[in-house]
C-alpha cells in the first residue's frame, strides 16, 4: 500500500493485536485497524496502545484506520494518533456528514476515506467528495438502512440502497475520486450471497468492497476477476494498439476500438493484476 486498484479492504479490530499480523496475511489489498465499532468503548484507547506497539515493532506495515466518529469523544485523539505514525496509510472516516469532517482528517495529512452512511452524509455528497484530501468514497449501506428507517432484505430497502450507491459513484467520478468500495456483508458463512453482492456493486462502478472476515477476501477477488475471455480480448485490443502505432481508432475483428475501447482494455488487465 498505497494502491490505486483496492479490491477488499479487511477490517481487523483495534483491541485484538493478536490478529494484526494474521490480517496482513490474509491476502487483502488493505488491512483497516478499526477504532470504530468493533471496539468497546472501555477499550478505545487501548486500541490505539495495541496498534502502536505493533507499528513500532513492524516498521514496514502499512495499515488504514477507521477513526471513532467526529462526534466521538475519542476523535480527536484518533486523528493525533493518525498523524503521528507513518504505518498509517489511509484514514477511513466513519458517520462523515460535511466537508468540515474531512477537513480536519486532512490536516493529519493522511489520505481520508469518508463512509458515506447516512442520509446527512448522502445529501452532503457533493461537498465530501469534492473535499481537499479524499482519496476514495466507501458505501456503508448497514448504517444507512438503519438510519433511513429501511425494512432490510426488502426489495424497497434494495432499490433505495442501489440510489444511493448510484449517487456515491456519480460524485466519486464527478470529483475524479478513485473507484468507491462497496459495504461488508455480515453474513461471513454466505460466499455464493457475497459473490452476488460484489458483481452488483462491480456493474455500478464499484472498485471492491470492505470485508470483516479473512475468509471473505479470496470470494471478492474472484468476483471482481476478469474472465479468460475478457483478457484475451483485452490482450488483443493492447497488442492490436501497439502494432497501429498510436493510431486514433482501428479496427479489431470487424469492430472498431478507439480511446474508450482501449482504456476498458487496460482497466481489465489492471484489475487481473490487482
Amino acid at each position: 500500500m498505497p494502491k490505486t486498484i483496492i479490491r477488499s479492504a479487511l477490517f481487523v479490530p483495534g483491541s485484538r493485536p493478536d490478529r494484526f499480523a494474521k490480517a496482513l496475511a490474509a491476502g487483502a489489498d488493505a488491512v483497516i485497524v478499526d477504532f470504530e465499532d468493533a471496539v468497546e468503548e472501555p477499550l478505545k484507547r487501548q486500541a490505539r496502545d495495541n496498534l502502536a506497539a505493533f507499528l513500532s515493532d513492524n516498521t514496514q506495515a502499512s495499515v488504514w484506520v477507521r477513526v471513532n466518529a467526529p462526534t466521538h469523544a475519542e476523535h480527536a485523539d484518533d486523528l493525533a494518533f493518525c498523524e503521528q505514525y507513518a504505518g498509517v496509510a489511509g484514514v477511513l472516516l466513519p458517520k462523515v456528514e460535511c466537508a468540515a469532517h474531512v477537513a480536519a482528517v486532512w490536516q493529519t495529512g493522511k489520505p481520508v476515506l469518508p463512509i458515506i452512511e447516512s442520509a446527512k452524509g448522502l445529501l452532503a455528497l457533493e461537498q465530501i467528495a469534492r473535499s481537499p484530501g479524499v482519496e476514495r468514497l466507501s458505501f456503508g449501506g448497514l448504517d444507512l438502512a438503519l438510519d433511513l428507517n429501511l425494512n432490510s432484505g426488502t426489495h424497497a430497502a434494495q432499490m433505495f440502497l442501489d440510489q444511493a450507491r448510484m449517487s456515491v459513484q456519480l460524485h466519486s467520478r464527478g470529483a475524479d475520486l478513485l473507484p468507491p468500495l462497496d459495504g461488508v456483508h455480515p453474513a461471513i458463512g454466505d460466499p455464493q450471497g457475497l459473490h452476488r453482492a460484489i458483481r452488483h456493486a462491480y456493474d455500478m462502478g464499484y472498485g471492491g468492497a470492505l470485508c470483516i472476515h479473512p475468509a471473505q477476501v479470496p470470494v471478492i477477488h474472484a468476483a471482481l476477476a476478469p474472465s479468460i475471455d475478457d483478457l484475451n480480448w483485452a490482450q488483443k485490443v493492447i497488442n492490436a494498439s501497439a502494432a497501429a502505432k498510436g493510431a486514433g481508432a482501428f479496427q479489431l475483428e470487424g469492430q472498431m476500438v478507439d480511446a474508450p475501447v482501449l482504456l476498458r482494455a487496460q482497466r481489465l488487465l489492471a484489475l487481473a493484476t490487482g
